[in-house]
């Protein structure tokens, strides 16, 4: 009997995921939030705009509300919301959730743990995500990197879930390359590292990752922000593990190696164009994710009685955006070398 999957949170990712599983012929609903967007998809579906080629699929989309009508469980969710609201996500998914079913959280941060506080460890896949993507219209997605230049990897936290990474997998191999590891907490913590390197520190200067890391001492203060992500890591445990497709032997160049994640992204999975989620997020007017990203980097640090200043400094830049005291640009190179000492 054909699983039955939903994607709940079909932004930019969830919508790419979404239509690349209703096109495989998946028993596939997507579930969102923006009103606009699944009024849109149900009217005219999702429109897919890749480099190469334009996807346009027909879904079946549903609003938040729809979710007390569905009667039937599902066997694997796909959470791919913002990861400040992994939890309550979560809980409105998991009455929905088959007692053996699978939610993976297909996002950014380390939100692994907060669902399995949810819905428990046994019913728990983490999920590192690696797609470049845009969506500001309802149902239209600027995919930069098609299937064939993504990434995630997946895995388990639990014994009851070792082995069934598969499932999970194969649901995310028609959107890109999938590895299954045994370290997923790690594996995220890897991802923060790149995260930290690009999504708010560029989005503050309101250019894309291409155009500021190319800005005189720009690249610097990026590759320091992932140092310190790194340094982090290794001191809450983590091991230094590949993410991106990298391999075991290509980590080893620890002297650069928050470099070579930085230029395998540049060169592997962005455009010339390619603007983070974060700037994104302020561009509409929206909440972004740094307080799970720089911030929480900040965060650990100083609760190991560590320093990551590059991170409190981006962090703080992008807390002054939110509240509505400074706005993106390229001034704020100044301000964040100032913040740090440079």
């Amino acid at each position: 009997m054909p699983k039955r999957i939903a994607v709940l949170g079909t932004g930019a990712n969830g919508a790419n995921i979404g239509a690349d599983l209703t096109n495989a012929g998946h028993d596939v609903v997507l579930i969102d939030q923006w009103p606009e967007n699944v009024e849109t998809m149900r009217q005219q579906g999702l429109r897919i705009e890749m480099p190469d080629e334009v996807l346009e699929q027909s879904v079946r989309a549903f609003h938040l509300c729809d979710v007390c009508t569905f009667t039937e469980p599902f066997d694997i969710v796909l959470l791919l919301f913002k990861a400040y609201d992994t939890r309550w996500a979560a809980h409105l998914i998991a009455p929905y959730l088959k007692p053996d079913g699978l939610l993976a959280g297909v996002q950014n941060g380390m939100t692994t743990d907060v669902i399995a506080e949810v819905v428990g460890a046994e019913r728990t896949i983490g999920c590192v995500i690696e797609i470049s993507a845009a969506m500001f219209d309802p149902a239209t997605v600027m995919r930069h990197s098609p299937p064939s230049r993504s990434w995630f990897a997946v895995g388990s936290i639990d014994p009851a879930t070792r082995g069934r990474e598969s499932e999970v997998a194969d649901l995310l191999s028609h959107s890109g390359t999938v590895e299954i590891v045994d370290d997923i907490r790690a594996t995220k913590w890897m991802k923060l590292v790149s995260n930290a390197t690009t999504l708010v520190s560029t989005g503050l200067l309101e250019v894309s990752i291409h155009d500021a890391a190319a800005q005189p001492g720009m690249r610097n203060l990026m590759i320091r922000a992932g140092q310190e992500a790194l340094d982090t890591g290794v001191a809450l445990g983590h091991p230094v593990l590949p993410i991106f497709g990298l391999k075991p032997e290509d980590m080893r160049e620890s002297n650069r190696l928050v470099d070579m994640l930085l230029d395998t992204l540049l060169s592997g999975f962005t455009l010339k164009q390619t603007i983070t989620t974060v700037l994104q997020d302020w561009m509409k007017g929206r909440h972004s994710e740094v307080d799970d990203l720089n911030g929480l980097v900040a965060a650990e640090a100083a609760r190991l009685g560590r320093r990551a200043p590059v991170n409190a400094a981006i962090a703080e830049l992008g807390h002054r955006i939110e509240a509505g005291t400074l706005k993106p640009g390229p001034d704020n190179l100044a301000l964040l070398k100032e913040l740090v000492g440079d």
